[in-house]
């Protein structure tokens, strides 16, 4: 198990004296001006990783409606232009150029028609996965929280569905066991159950903390240290994925804690 933490919880420069990976999270690390990528920032980010292990992840653009993401990097999975993909083929270059193990990937919205949603999303990370083969990076579609229908990919069956129609070797699952938790509200039985269902594909793991219920903060999305809210870690224990286990918080005391929770499984 490679114990990894999500750049938005720390400093850079503290983080990697913390975790043995980091998860390069580009729409909320400053990379970007409007959609023009500030290579001299990029570098400053390499120099700080030649300190570390150097194993990374990166978390690229998705969509979000809230005020505290950059909305000329939003991008919906399953509606994409031209601009989209160049913006999504850059992060995959900025994986490459970090040697990361993993680009995560958000699921489109459901938009009017839910299978018309789907077939698009299929078809726009089928060119996605294309180019990440040929850059020799692994992408990780997500499984998002039931709690915000809006989302493709929320159950297990139709995550599955969409990385086996893609039907490429360069696509696996992100399992999201926070989100995992809030689709199936909560309950252990059925987070195994989701956990059981994508275990075949999965490539990469986020690991955070929720109630399992909606709320009016994110949707109850709200990204708490493994061990505060209702998330069965033993589902991750069970998981037996020889891979990152990326912390998602907010904080080094959080990463601190959850690093905890997951040495003790």
């Amino acid at each position: 198990m490679i114990i990894g933490a999500s750049s938005f919880a720390s400093p850079l420069e503290e983080l990697v004296n913390e975790v043995d990976s980091v998860e390069l999270y580009v729409p909320k690390m400053g990379l970007y001006e409007g959609r023009k990528l500030q290579h001299d920032l990029v570098r400053k980010v390499s120099d700080i990783l030649s300190t570390s292990s150097g194993v990374t992840s990166v978390h690229a653009p998705y969509y979000a409606d809230v005020h505290t993401y950059p909305a000329k990097l939003c991008v919906d999975m399953a509606n994409m232009n031209g601009p989209d993909f160049r913006l999504m083929e850059e992060s995959i270059e900025l994986a490459a150029y970090f040697q990361s193990r993993v680009m995560v990937l958000h699921p489109g919205l459901v938009g009017n028609n839910r299978q018309d949603s789907l077939s698009k999303m299929v078809d726009n990370l089928k060119r996605l996965a294309e180019f990440a083969d040929n850059h020799g990076v692994m992408l990780g579609l997500e499984n998002k929280e039931g709690t915000a229908p809006g989302n493709l990919c929320c159950e297990a069956d139709e995550l599955v569905r969409a990385v086996e129609e893609v039907n490429s070797g360069n696509l696996g699952i992100t399992f999201d066991v926070g989100h995992a938790n809030l689709t199936t509200g909560g309950r252990p039985g059925m987070v195994r159950e989701f956990m059981e269902t994508v275990r075949p594909l999965v490539v990469h793991v986020h690991v955070h903390d929720n109630m399992g219920v909606w709320t009016s903060e994110y949707n109850g999305d709200v990204h708490m240290a493994p061990g505060s809210g209702t998330v069965d870690l033993e589902v991750i224990g069970e998981l037996g994925l020889d891979g990152i286990y990326n912390l998602e918080v907010f904080s080094m005391e959080d990463v601190i804690a959850g690093k905890e929770k997951l040495l003790a499984l």
